[in-house]
């Protein structure tokens, strides 16, 4: 376990690999943690890095912490902190929002963005979110069976009392989706097609007229695609990735399917 004090909170964090930097900032329900398959796939040939945020996993819980903003400063304080140098980030959920601001603040800091499960506005996110306080989030108030594992579970549990409210209620003060369009470097967003937390239709706002964004949605996936293909997902980052790659080249690619089934 490794942890760094950023603006007078501590922050936890995991880091292993080596070549190009990648960040991964996790969602509303859990931490860090769901991020170790991804990370071990892409750590073949990159620095990976992910944090658990302000009120989340073993992090600082402190109430005053969870605004966009606050967010957006501690991964920009995290990534001085350690040095890293124009990462890829990759940000889910909520971190999906984090990362856009990041990069929309700090311009030309950032290398690539992949956004999972990006809400373009709070009315693309479940209500039920709201509702976590409940005997078991995700069995109970998502209704999944299998939850995608039992660590996602106990991390959802372990969040602070009100990080979800507050964090959804600061999203609201922002146009996510104008904010996005201004964005100098590529995006890649990424959807689970049986997404029940956030609409995979959100991206829709966008009208897919913008050269530096492009969508992907996975076939079965729901809003842990990280987790339920994760083969796909993976390959899907590996390519991405790569400097070589652009947008117009991206794609779900018929032999990832056969490979996974």
């Amino acid at each position: 376990m490794s942890a760094i004090v950023i603006n007078a909170g501590l922050v936890h964090y995991e880091a292993f690999g080596r070549g190009k930097p990648i960040v991964f900032i996790h969602g509303w329900l859990g931490s860090w943690r769901y991020w170790m398959q991804t990370m071990e796939a892409l750590a073949i040939d990159h620095r990976v890095y992910a944090l658990d945020l302000w009120g989340f996993g073993d992090s600082d819980k402190s109430e005053k912490r969870f605004s966009m903003e606050d967010y957006v400063a501690l991964v920009a304080g995290f990534i001085t902190e350690l040095g890293i140098e124009k990462p890829i980030l990759v940000g889910h959920g909520l971190g999906a929002s984090v990362a856009i601001m990041y990069a929309h603040q700090y311009t030309d800091a950032t290398e690539k963005i992949v956004a999972v499960g990006l809400a373009l506005s709070p009315e693309h996110i479940n209500p039920r979110l709201l509702k976590r306080n409940e005997t078991s989030l995700l069995g109970r108030v998502f209704r999944w069976n299998p939850i995608p594992t039992p660590e996602v579970e106990t991390e959802a549990q372990r969040a602070a009392a009100s990080v979800i409210e507050r964090s959804i209620a600061s999203l609201g003060e922002i146009d996510i989706a104008e904010t996005l369009k201004s964005l100098s470097c590529n995006v890649l967003l990424v959807y689970g097609e049986k997404d029940d937390v956030v609409s995979p239709t959100s991206s829709q706002i966008l009208n897919g007229s913008l050269t530096h964004i492009k969508t992907i949605v996975l076939p079965s996936a729901r809003h842990f695609p990280m987790i339920d293909t994760s083969s796909k997902f993976n390959r899907l980052l590996i390519d991405f990735a790569e400097e070589s790659t652009s947008l117009e080249s991206l794609s779900l690619k018929e032999e990832w399917r056969r490979r996974v089934r």
